[in-house]
């Protein structure tokens, strides 16, 4: 028998002790990279394979008015997740909940069997009703959960629906503001996870895990919700009479660029956005259409030639005998046989449109269409909403006599609603040109604080303080004694400008007796709050003049907005001058102290209404100053005069 020597096995066991050694400082080492290296990350993978998830939308931001009124809101609407390896019964099951969503029992067989840990039925399951909630509450099915869920409600219906936009069935802005700022609004999303084992069952013994969804930011914005009732109400009063293509209505804060209110027609509900065209919801008129302005130009091309002092309203006159030829076109007034003398005062109050085409030739293309570019048109303005358009400009070395000469009186150009409010801003408010904008605070919606406050944004100076001034002054004069008379408002300083612009046929030549007609007002006229736009699109059955359309819907946005932004009256502005038909209003006079008998004496041409018991007028309404159509009524309040004196 061989025998083997002490030496070799000594050798051979330090070698298995070494290859031991070896082995387990292998198995060391890969449990120490599995455990302090990978281990986070393999521990995610195990509770990912082991956890379900119910997901829980968080509540999305409200929008509000600059008062604080809700615009938009979300409301309670649970939607439904479904567990396919809890359920013990899947056809009874399928039967119960496809008598609840109204669907057919095999779509939602379909759904329940899927080899998957959760499943939610769309979109029927999703943001169900009050009376579904209910019913499934009630029927307590295993494997149904029933997950915490909202939908977007806007208490206004179709108020502000552009603006606004709508969010989809998840909660996601589609358009508007709910578009724009969708991050803000949205939040993050939040979870219940719970353990279950490899058949998907529930496991009791582990703890639930509750994330907390975050809500997202309410938006305030710089809506004014009494100025936009106010010109809904308008509008719609608008396509109710004359029957448009369309209508707009822009109202901003000169000093700031806020939008006060923005409307348009055709509008519709954002809660029911399918019913409608999507030519309807994804077009924001104010913002998005194109157009010649017409003469709600002209203050451009008057602003840049007070500004170059080419011109002086009051001692610079201009002949105007109904045309002026241009590079062999002939350009009409659209008073026939013109408006002989005038200062250039009276050629803006008139709207005379060889009276501009002079200042356009004055100033040259150079100085006139640099202005242009100052105010802002051929450019995006730069508001919080989607879908602005840019407008369409000459370039310069296209522009020749005929090109410049039309320009000068807003005739082939092309410009926003959102381009034209904001330039007249700034030719009235100082010369000072803003980025017009909506949101105002985005404020936490737990702790009602604000988080970050938008502050107004100045693109630069056009024109100087006092060109701005003269500019007012002549505006003023136009809706005192000019083509604007239809916008004026008793107790206001009220100044604007008409405008009635062609519209080109798909044949490119202009319309026939299909005219989209404006009006641009502001006011107080000495000190600007609000600027109004208003434009109608093909008006029916009337002359289509913005001074006969667009003009009297300005003044009564303008009127009730003054009184609504609680602006006081005042008697300093310049007098209307009435041209007949037109009746001057009736001053209401100081009645108080006099009998009754004495009324009539005074020859008043109102309607008396009377109140109380006693021989002496002790009050009246309205107050003494008050200015009335002849025939309306004043409120008379009687007493005894003795027992007012001791009082």
């Amino acid at each position: 028998m061989k025998r083997v020597s002490t030496i070799v096995v000594r050798k051979r066991i330090v070698t298995v002790f070494l290859f031991g050694l070896l082995v387990l400082a292998v198995i060391c080492v890969r449990l120490g990279y599995v455990q302090f290296v990978i281990g986070d990350r393999l521990m995610a993978q195990a509770n990912e394979l082991w956890t379900r998830d119910i997901v829980f939308e968080p509540e999305r931001g409200l929008i509000l008015d600059e008062d604080g009124e809700v615009l938009a809101e979300n409301v309670t609407a649970p939607s439904l997740v479904v567990m396919p390896r809890q359920i013990k019964d899947p056809e009874e099951t399928a039967g119960k909940l496809a008598s609840v969503l109204d669907v057919s029992v095999d779509k939602i067989y379909d759904q329940i069997t899927k080899s998957r840990s959760s499943v939610n039925i769309r979109p029927e399951g999703i943001k169900i009703s009050e009376e579904q909630e209910l019913a499934i509450r009630t029927l307590n099915m295993d494997g149904v959960y029933l997950a915490k869920d909202s939908k977007r409600h806007y208490p206004y219906g179709d108020y502000l629906s552009h603006v606004l936009g709508f969010a989809g069935i998840d909660n996601q802005g589609l358009m508007g503001l709910e578009l724009y700022y969708d991050e803000q609004l949205s939040g993050d999303e939040g979870s219940l996870s719970f353990y279950s084992d490899a058949k998907g069952r529930r496991l009791d013994d582990f703890a639930d895990i509750y994330s907390p969804p975050k809500d997202g930011l309410n938006l305030k914005t710089t809506i004014n919700s009494k100025v936009q009732t106010i010109m809904e109400r308008e509008l719609d009063l608008a396509v109710s009479k004359y029957n448009p293509d369309g209508a707009i209505a822009i109202a901003v804060n000169p000093k700031t660029g806020g939008v006060l209110g923005m409307s348009s027609r055709p509008n519709f509900n954002p809660e029911n956005y399918q019913e409608v065209d999507a030519a309807v919801f994804d077009r924001n008129l104010p913002i998005w259409s194109t157009y010649e302005p017409g003469s709600t130009f002209k203050i451009i091309t008057l602003a840049a030639a007070l500004e170059e002092d080419v011109v002086d309203l009051e001692s610079d006159h201009y002949f105007d005998d109904g045309e002026i030829t241009v590079g062999g076109a002939h350009l009409h007034c659209w008073k026939r046989g013109g408006h002989g003398d005038q200062s250039y005062l009276e050629v803006v109050q008139n709207s005379c449109n060889p009276g501009f085409v002079n200042l356009g030739l004055m100033l040259g293309k150079e100085k006139l269409f640099s202005y242009i570019d100052k105010f802002g048109f051929g450019q995006k303005t730069g508001i919080d909403l989607q879908g602005e358009g840019s407008g369409i400009l000459f370039k310069l070395e296209n522009v020749g006599p005929v090109e410049l000469a039309t320009t000068a009186f807003g005739q082939g150009v092309s410009v926003t609603p959102i381009q034209q409010v904001m330039a007249v801003a700034a030719a009235v408010n100082g010369g000072y040109l803003y980025e017009p904008h909506i949101a105002k605070e985005w404020i936490d919606a737990k702790t009602e604080q604000t988080v970050e406050s938008v502050e107004p944004v100045l693109k630069e100076r056009v024109i100087s303080e006092t060109t701005s001034e003269e500019i007012r002054y002549a505006l003023e004069s136009v809706v005192a004694q000019g083509t604007g008379r239809p916008a004026y408002v008793e107790g206001y300083r009220v100044g604007g400008k008409t405008g009635t612009a062609q519209k080109v046929g798909p044949d490119g030549r202009y319309m026939q007796n299909n005219h989209i007609v404006s009006f641009i007002g502001f006011a107080p006229a000495d000190d600007p709050e609000i600027v109004v736009y208003v434009a109608i699109d093909n008006p029916k059955n009337t002359v289509q003049f913005g001074g006969t359309v667009a003009a009297p819907i300005v003044g009564s946005i303008i009127g009730d907005s003054m009184r609504a932004m609680e602006v006081k009256p005042r008697t300093d502005g310049l007098e209307k001058e009435y041209l007949w038909p037109e009746q001057p209003k009736v001053e209401v006079p100081d009645l108080i102290g006099h009998t009754k008998s004495e009324i009539a004496e005074m020859m008043v041409n109102l309607s008396i209404e009377t109140s109380g018991t006693g021989d002496y007028i002790i009050d009246q309404a309205p107050s003494a100053g008050s200015k009335l159509e002849e025939g309306a009524q004043v409120r008379i309040y009687l007493g005894d005069k003795k027992t007012q004196e001791t009082e």
